[in-house]
């Protein structure tokens, strides 16, 4: 038998026979249609496959496989669950993660070594960091065409919509810390598209307090900071969405109390920090930032609580 759907006087009938029996369709029309209706079953199971997968391979730390997993389960083309999203994101997170902070050292050291005039150590470390950049982008170009092609336009749910641009607007802005020229400028001007779509999206659908929503303010705020140099856009970003929360946080739900709370101090611990590298007026430009990275409390996007926002 195909699937069991009715009950007629207490005994269940597969549909099949029922089909058949009451002639209200031949066994070729049934036959055409028993595909159609094993597929969603077998996506389901598939579904379930592949979110399992994906928390062994997190148990263990293999966050490749953990990726893997995830990818394969995008492509199914459904609207993701909180706890799917967590486990993709958290997956790419892990990934690319290890090595932004591999060039972020070597970034370091190559700085220390040019001023000592130390030209061949310099060069070393700047093929070493090409090597890095690769394995960078590759991650980066990767998980646009996972949300692009599938995630994207799967997003049913205000909810989906914002966390999945947010998500792209993260990491173009990824690739735009370590690219240079016109590299660059493409993906500071994607990363830049991708939050205003995602804030459009949350204003419109998530309440202020929402911690999705907090946590894009935070991450579109950093890039503000950090890829446009521009520390008074950052904070009056960042000031609008922690002041927004703020005269709603009565109405915050118990669930999302202590994510939102959290990603307030960070929004706070960052406009404290920020401040000092806005010029008084009339002050020369050349007191503004260089754009080099400065983090607050819980480090770039809060990334060190990545787990924490990645909840929402």
């Amino acid at each position: 038998s195909l699937i069991t759907v009715l009950s007629l006087r207490g005994a269940q009938v597969p549909l099949s026979v029922f089909c058949l029996s009451t002639g209200r369709i031949s066994r070729k029309k049934l036959e055409n249609l028993i595909p159609l209706i094993s597929k969603p079953m077998e996506s389901a199971k598939e579904r379930d496959t592949f979110v399992y997968l994906a928390k062994l391979s997190e148990q263990a730390e293999r966050y490749e496989e953990m990726v893997e997993s995830m990818k394969n389960l995008a492509k199914l083309n459904v609207d993701l669950t909180v706890e799917e999203r967590n486990l993709l994101s958290v997956g790419y997170k892990n990934v690319i993660g290890s090595r932004r902070a591999s060039w972020r050292i070597f970034s370091s050291i190559e700085q220390k070594e040019a001023v000592k005039g130390n030209d061949v150590n310099v060069k070393r470390i700047k093929d070493y960091m090409e090597k890095v950049e690769l394995e960078l982008t590759s991650i980066c170009i990767d998980i646009m065409s996972v949300l692009d092609e599938h995630l994207i336009p799967s997003a049913s749910e205000g909810e989906s919509t914002v966390f999945f641009n947010k998500m792209k607007g993260d990491y173009y802005r990824y690739l735009a810390e370590f690219k240079s020229g016109d590299e660059r400028k493409e993906a500071a001007d994607q990363s830049l598209k991708a939050y205003e779509i995602a804030t459009t999206s949350a204003a419109a659908k998530l309440p202020p307090t929402h911690p999705i929503r907090l946590g894009l303010a935070l991450n579109f705020s950093v890039f503000y900071y950090e890829i446009m140099n521009s520390p008074e856009r950052a904070c009056h970003l960042a000031k609008e969405a922690f002041d927004e929360a703020i005269s709603e946080l009565d109405s915050l739900n118990e669930e999302s109390y202590k994510d939102s709370t959290l990603i307030l101090q960070l929004l706070r611990d960052n406009l404290t920090l920020w401040t000092s590298d806005i010029p008084e007026e009339g002050a020369d430009d050349a007191h503004k930032t260089n754009g080099s990275a400065k983090h607050g409390a819980g480090g770039d996007d809060a990334e060190v609580n990545h787990k924490i926002i990645l909840c929402l």
